[in-house]
């Protein structure tokens, strides 16, 4: 049976060494972020997800999700950890504190979802979907909503959802045909089938509020072939008393089937039919297709929209520490397995001189895949917290020059995080399985769950094809270019300040020949794809994955900094900062040079990609 250890002494080392959260009492809810405070809070997160979510996790995985006679129901000891994390107050960890919430920043609460995820991927889905769907209600819904649907789900009683796919519509919202047809009271009649939605339907709480978008057909029950008539809408499984929010009759939403999955077994992913479902619009009804009286152009999409965006942008955040949840439970069996293995002897010479044979840790080529999968984990997990602090700052800095570097910088890395993390969190993970050898293949070590679980993270909210295009398509040309432009500056401003640190020296000419790589490809796009889309699209996922290796590099080198300056004066474990020097180098001589090969790729253009005729495929 695997096991997890929550890394806190690392969530330590990030929070007050790194980014030193403590200091930043121009931000609200960081005033009491102290650094017993925060360990308190991730020991005691830490335990739980180790002693009662991750045991679970493997027997959750054996017997699945159940869908019979119409009720869905989650494995064993689901339930009972699911009312005990209600009971502990870990949903209500980011909820601001009038409604019995913690009030904590999102730097915490993306601690907390990292660990949870780790321990029991499926089950830590509900309640951070539950979070992302309040979060929406509470932005866009309406007062009535916000008292007795939003604290419920706050509280737990009740979970939420996110329904956008349908059979035949993932990533093109454009083909759309769930309708809401507007009633005399103001709701809506939502007719249609989502289908994957992650908590679609279970039996551990007595109502699910789905968070829909559906189109809302013209005068000739027609439905428009773009986005112009695309709303958010709240969907209770059961319908609520506007004026008590007691529950009343069972609204028209059913579950059709839940999804025999390859991995996530334990998350009941759902087919929703939605037949006449009493249905609540979100945010300001949009204008009129009309001109308006002063002869503006019409507004026709409804700014409701906008908490379907944002509850869109918060799941990918998600999914990318998904990521460095999957790799970083993976990595730590790998390397408790490889401690122990004993097969062959070291290219050296015997170390285990009074057994057979050595350990595995003893060969190379075992450490590559260790140190690979750790590198990538702590340098991502450094990242994300970082961006967490740009969510903060975009929104609650003092002074507009430092919101609009974190606003540009939480734009910029959400594609990267997204895509970028879960595709080094499944190599992670497929690496710490190859270490087992055949006996990462059997079911026994677990292993091969965390190689099926790590896989739907490349997939869902947005394929990772779909973020290297967003990156490249969107985020990196929004405002003129301002956030690339922005963090490559950024970067070099930290290389030129510590260009005459000797110690630093070597790791910081890696950046600076990364970054250049970097730059160079954004160059090369800026010249070529305005004269053919075709060529950013060709060039998008090298750029997304040359963007991560730096990014990661970026942090590597800060913590490298920050390690070298504690063990210098005699500070703290270490061991642990030398184990951080070494993970630093590895990512700078082993990682980084990969953006040299990435970028004569993303240079090499679209004509062969799109030569052949579909035919030949």
């Amino acid at each position: 049976m695997p096991t997890y250890k929550a890394p806190v002494d690392d969530f330590m080392f990030i929070f007050h060494d790194l980014l030193k959260i403590h200091e930043r009492s121009d931000l609200p809810g960081f005033e009491d972020l102290t650094p017993d405070m925060t360990r308190a809070i991730l020991e005691a997160g830490g335990k739980f997800c180790e002693e009662v979510l991750q045991p679970i996790n493997q027997s959750g995985d054996e017997e699945g999700a159940h869908f019979e006679n119409g009720v869905v129901r989650v494995p064993a000891g689901f339930k009972e950890a699911y009312q005990q994390y209600c009971d502990n107050g870990w949903n209500r960890l980011g909820a601001p504190e009038s409604v019995g919430g913690a009030n904590m920043p999102s730097v915490v609460t993306f601690a907390f979802t990292e660990m949870g995820m780790a321990a029991n991927q499926s089950f830590a889905m509900y309640p951070g979907l539950t979070a992302a769907a309040y979060s929406a209600l509470a932005a866009t819904g309406d007062d009535w909503m916000k008292e007795h649907v939003v604290t419920k789900m706050i509280s737990g009683e009740w979970t939420g959802t996110m329904c956008l796919t349908e059979p035949h519509c993932g990533t093109d919202l454009k083909l759309m045909k769930t309708r809401a047809v507007e009633q005399d009271d103001g709701t809506y009649k939502l007719t249609g089938t989502k289908i994957f939605i992650s908590g679609g339907d279970h039996d551990m709480t007595d109502n699910i509020v789905h968070m829909v978008i559906a189109k809302i057909p013209d005068e000739d029950g027609k439905l428009a072939d773009d986005l112009s008539t695309v709303n958010f809408f709240m969907v209770p499984k059961v319908n609520v008393n506007p004026e008590t929010g007691a529950l009343e009759e069972r609204n028209g939403v059913s579950t059709g089937s839940i999804e025999k999955k390859m991995g996530i077994k334990a998350q009941a992913t759902c087919v929703l039919n939605f037949d006449d479902a009493k249905a609540y619009r979100l945010g300001p009804k949009p204008q009129s297709k009309s001109a308006d009286a002063d002869g503006d152009k019409p507004k026709s999409k409804s700014s409701g929209m906008a908490g379907m965006f944002g509850m869109m942008n918060a799941a990918r955040m998600g999914v990318g520490i998904q990521g460095i949840a999957i790799g970083d439970v993976a990595y730590q069996n790998g390397a408790i397995y490889a401690n122990e293995r004993l097969a062959g002897r070291a290219l050296s010479g015997a170390k285990n001189t009074d057994g057979p044979a050595d350990p595995i840790i003893v060969h190379p080529d075992v450490r590559r895949m260790l140190l690979a999968s750790r590198s990538f984990v702590e340098g991502a997990r450094a990242l994300a917290m970082w961006v967490s602090v740009m969510f903060t700052e975009a929104r609650s800095a003092p002074d507009a020059e430092t919101r609009e570097f974190a606003g540009d910088m939480g734009q910029l890395m959400t594609p990267i995080i997204k895509g970028y993390f879960t595709d080094k969190g499944f190599e992670a993970a497929n690496m710490s399985m190859q270490v087992f050898g055949g006996h990462g293949y059997v079911r026994d070590h677990g292993m091969e769950q965390f190689v099926r679980d790590a896989r739907i993270n490349q997939v869902y909210e947005g394929a990772n094809g779909v973020q290297a295009l967003d990156l490249v398509g969107r985020k990196m040309t929004s405002k003129g270019g301002r956030a690339p432009m922005a963090f490559f500056a950024h970067v070099q401003k930290f290389i030129d300040a510590n260009k005459d640190d000797a110690k630093l020296k070597p790791l910081l000419a890696s950046l600076q020949a990364g970054l250049g790589d970097l730059q160079h490809a954004a160059l090369w796009l800026a010249e070529n794809a305005p004269k053919d889309f075709e060529e950013a699209g060709a060039a998008s996922y090298d750029v997304m994955t040359m963007f991560g290796i730096v990014s990661l590099g970026f942090m590597w080198a800060q913590m490298a900094k920050t390690a070298q300056e504690k063990l210098d004066a005699g500070e703290g474990d270490a061991e642990f900062y030398k184990r951080k020097l070494v993970l630093a180098k590895f990512w700078m001589e082993r990682e980084m040079p990969m953006t040299t090969s990435l970028k004569v790729r993303a240079a090499a253009g679209a004509s062969t990609l799109m030569e052949l005729d579909a035919a030949n495929f």
